[in-house]
């Protein structure tokens, strides 16, 4: 049994599936990124960091043990990005 004939009919296997984002709620969208984060976070040993992030980790690391940088609080990191993004 191939992969194409377990599809639903009308099911292309080249076309990805799209989504109605303009009809959506944010609940909805959020929901579905949440479905597609759970399924892809099933098998860690597929999702493989592009190399630049251990760069990345190794300078915030060095800014943190340099006092250059400091952790927020949740809420405050919140109402931060908020005060930006308004």
């Amino acid at each position: 049994m191939t992969l194409a004939s377990q599809l639903p009919s009308g099911y292309d296997l080249f076309m990805p599936p799209t989504l109605p984002l303009h009809e959506m709620t944010l609940e909805e969208k959020l929901q579905a990124m949440e479905a597609l984060w759970d399924d892809l976070s099933r098998n860690p040993d597929t999702l493989e960091s592009p190399s630049w992030h251990e760069d990345v980790l190794r300078e915030r690391q060095q800014r943190l043990s340099d006092g250059e940088s400091s952790f927020m609080d949740w809420e405050q990191a919140k109402a931060y990005i908020r005060s930006r993004t308004s």
